[in-house]
């Protein structure tokens, strides 16, 4: 599991933020001692809740706001005090910010001209972006004549083509609708790997960053809680907070009865008895929060084998998800479980309060202290 700040400092380094911290107003504190290390060319995702500071984040790196404490590199150059218009990136908002009196060539050519470039290098320039965001033909028209994902195309043209170490991306694909930004996505990640900028995407949507990154740093209250690459945030969460935000958890507070052989006994206030792979620095007697992912938990039919964990309770409610079956099951007074079934497994829809046996194998659960 990887932890706050992610790779080694300096190891192929497009951006680093060392002891960054920004306060506004005198009192409130939006980036908190962050440090990362976000490597040259890749998708690297800042996620969190509203006002966690990614996007604070992101108008640091950008130079739209001066740290108050810390320094911050690209390419290992001090730009700290460096202004906006002498660092090399590209800024992609969630309003797109194009102007509307210009055409689509003229808002995409805007950068090229501010840096003096010379006609003949703009038009081949432009027209090479407009192709790469598929907007071939387009030039002479403006941006009201356009649909949401061709003005984000539009935006993202512009971005690339004063051709930037860095692209910076602000919930870029926030305004779309669901099916437009699920195409969108894809596209965004084609393009990255195509020019192979290293880009740095601000989202609150945990399934954006999970589809759509190298890596991920999860913020909460203005400091970043883990660094990972998808699979490592969403199997091997660091806290509970990175647990319960990025996706669905069953979420059990026990303690650690006993320790052995990698293994851990836990029991629940309420006389439940389970157990699960004991985490570094796990002690008896230590309280825990045990999270298990829903598509972890199985319905058990008569005559399968139990895994390591088995819990007995009555169905709540079922929510059928086309590909899965999401079974919410009462398990006592104040305890519910969510148990993700694939379509293909379940022999047919089970109802609401058919009494049921599910379990999980300890591998599959994760300790998160307290």
């Amino acid at each position: 599991m990887t932890t706050p700040g992610g790779a080694a400092a300096g190891e192929g380094a497009a951006i680093r933020l060392e002891q960054v911290r920004k306060v506004f107003d005198g009192h409130v504190v939006a980036v908190d001692d962050v440090s990362l290390t976000i490597r040259e060319g890749e998708f690297f995702s800042l996620l969190g809740p509203s006002g966690c500071g990614k996007t604070t984040t992101l108008r640091l790196i950008a130079g739209f706001e001066s740290p108050d404490a810390g320094r911050l590199l690209i390419r290992e150059v001090d730009v700290t005090r460096v202004p906006p218009e002498r660092r090399d990136t590209g800024m992609v908002f969630q309003s797109y910010a194009l102007f509307p009196h210009r055409t689509v060539f003229e808002n995409v050519a805007f950068g090229l001209r501010m840096r003096r470039v010379r006609r003949e290098e703009i038009v081949r320039r432009v027209e090479g972006a407009l192709r790469l965001v598929e907007l071939e033909g387009l030039g002479a028209r403006r941006p009201a004549q356009l649909s949401g994902g061709q003005q984000q195309r539009v935006a993202l043209a512009r971005a690339i083509v004063i051709e930037p170490a860095v692209l910076l991306c602000d919930e870029p694909l926030g305004a779309l609708d669901k099916k437009l930004r699920q195409s969108m996505q894809f596209e965004l990640k084609h393009l990255q790997r195509t020019i192979g900028v290293t880009l740095v995407y601000v989202t609150h949507d945990q399934e954006e960053a999970l589809t759509m990154s190298d890596r991920i740093a999860v913020m909460n209250h203005g400091r970043v809680i883990q660094v990972g690459t998808p699979l490592e945030i969403y199997n091997r969460p660091a806290t509970r907070f990175v647990s319960d935000f990025i996706g669905d958890s069953n979420l059990i507070e026990a303690t650690i009865e006993r320790l052995g052989d990698r293994r851990a006994e836990l029991r629940t206030a309420d006389g439940l008895r389970l157990t699960a792979a004991a985490a570094d620095g796990a002690a008896a007697g230590q309280r825990v929060t045990l999270a298990v992912r829903p598509e972890r938990v199985r319905l058990i039919g008569d005559g399968e084998p139990a895994p390591d964990n088995v819990v007995a309770g009555t169905i709540d409610s079922v929510n059928f998800q086309g590909g899965a079956i999401l079974y919410r099951i009462a398990c006592g007074a104040d305890r519910f479980l969510l148990a993700l079934e694939p379509n293909d497994r379940a022999a047919a829809l089970r109802a609401a309060g058919t009494k049921v046996r599910v379990g999980w194998s300890g591998e599959d659960g994760v300790l998160l202290a307290g």
